[in-house]
């Protein structure tokens, strides 16, 4: 923001919000970066190839119709800048951003994060709630299948908690599976995430994730995307949001994802985009498994813990990392599925008989520990294991372990 854009708002702020919206207006080259990704039958690489070409691009606006043509744009782009539309798309889309509390980050603003613009067709504008300068950490983009196994679930939350713990960004895209629990383990680690929307910054998908959305934004995170305000999840605007999710990242590790999932076209473009891949193994009779495994046969890297990944990332990037890591928290730490030596007795024998994998309903529990336990032990024993994130509980007194 300008120094003069700032004094603007500040002398607006006694004014009511009325007048700060007002205030707000963007200064003519950022305006015009919008308006051009406001543009129909204009594209990303169309847009930039254009921009190159002008001395600002403020220019564009005021383009004649022949030169909007010149710039090999379609006859129909030209003729909706030259007639002003694209400039009140623009006025009115910053105006309903800043309303909303959003910010709108061009390809030149100095939050644009520089990897995504290594990539061949970088999005000339994002769309920004939450804290902008999260875009420029080194990331790791975790993603799978929308419908994961409780193996799956729990190893995409454990690895995305214990990565974000050494301040390596976690982002993913919020839809269900995989990508909820990679953004809730980081949230677990209390550290924030990125989210990588393929909707309006304003129309939160799916609905359920609305408290995840909230919640990724108190605790300091950002959310992201490339389209307009108010876009409606159409099915063709998810593949494009895959290009920013790992175009945005160091690396990107595949959880779990079927052989005609969408997970393989973001690891398709962080090949292209020459990204790190990594993948977690899985159960060779699992459909959920034939991505990641596939891509393991094929040169991704195999993850179990944090330290998989640690380990490969660029000297550069992990000394980036450490720098802002407590001493205290360089110790490695490793999942385990043993009983911790502190539980009670009746703790752990309810632990042991608990997998991570597969779930058992609380009258199974009982009658495994019939001979061992009372009931109201096996009851206390669960609540203090659920409370001490030992176990989760799952919908129909449905119990499983923690990884």
């Amino acid at each position: 923001m300008s120094a003069a854009e700032q004094e603007i708002r500040n002398s607006a702020s006694e004014a009511g919000p009325a007048a700060l919206a007002s205030a707000a207006l963007p200064e003519e080259d950022r305006l015009a970066w919008l308006a051009m990704a406001l543009t129909p039958g204009l594209g990303p690489k169309r847009i930039l190839d254009a921009m190159r070409e002008l001395d600002a691009p403020s220019q564009m606006l005021s383009l004649s119709l022949t030169d909007l043509e010149g710039l090999r744009f379609p006859s129909s782009s030209a003729q909706f800048i030259f007639d002003g539309k694209a400039r009140k798309a623009a006025e009115s889309e910053w105006a309903s951003a800043v309303a909303l509390g959003a910010r709108l980050v061009t390809f030149v603003c100095a939050d644009y994060p520089e990897r995504l613009k290594e990539i061949y067709d970088p999005p000339p504008v994002l769309w920004v709630r939450g804290e902008a300068r999260l875009l420029k950490r080194p990331s790791i983009a975790i993603v799978g299948t929308r419908h994961p196994s409780l193996y799956g679930s729990g190893m995409a939350e454990m690895l995305a908690r214990d990565l974000a713990a050494r301040r390596l960004m976690v982002v993913s895209g919020m839809a269900r599976g995989i990508d909820s629990f990679a953004h809730k383990g980081a949230l677990a680690a209390r550290m924030p995430t990125l989210a990588v929307w393929g909707t309006g910054i304003d129309v939160v998908y799916p609905k359920e994730n609305k408290k995840l959305a909230e919640e990724i934004l108190a605790l300091g995170g950002a959310i992201i995307c490339e389209l307009p305000m108010g876009t409606f999840p159409a099915p063709q605007n998810f593949p494009r949001r895959n290009r920013i999710i790992s175009g945005i990242s160091v690396a990107v590790l595949v959880v779990e994802a079927s052989e005609n999932s969408g997970t393989r076209v973001t690891a398709r473009c962080a090949a292209d985009q020459n990204r790190d891949l990594f993948a977690v193994p899985g159960n060779v009779t699992s459909k959920g498994s034939w991505t990641p495994n596939t891509l393991i046969k094929q040169g991704a890297k195999l993850v179990a813990t944090w330290e998989d990944v640690w380990e490969e990332l660029p000297s550069q990037v992990r000394l980036e990392l450490e720098a802002f890591v407590p001493s205290e928290s360089k110790s490695p730490v490793t999942a385990s599925l043993l009983p911790d030596p502190v539980l009670r007795p009746e703790e752990a024998m309810v632990l042991e008989v608990l997998r991570s994998d597969e779930s058992l309903q609380i009258d199974e529990i009982l009658e495994i520990l019939e001979a061992q336990l009372t009931s109201s032990e096996v009851f206390t024993a669960l609540f203090e294991l659920e409370m001490a994130g030992r176990i989760r509980q799952l919908p129909g007194k449905n119990y499983v372990r923690s990884l």
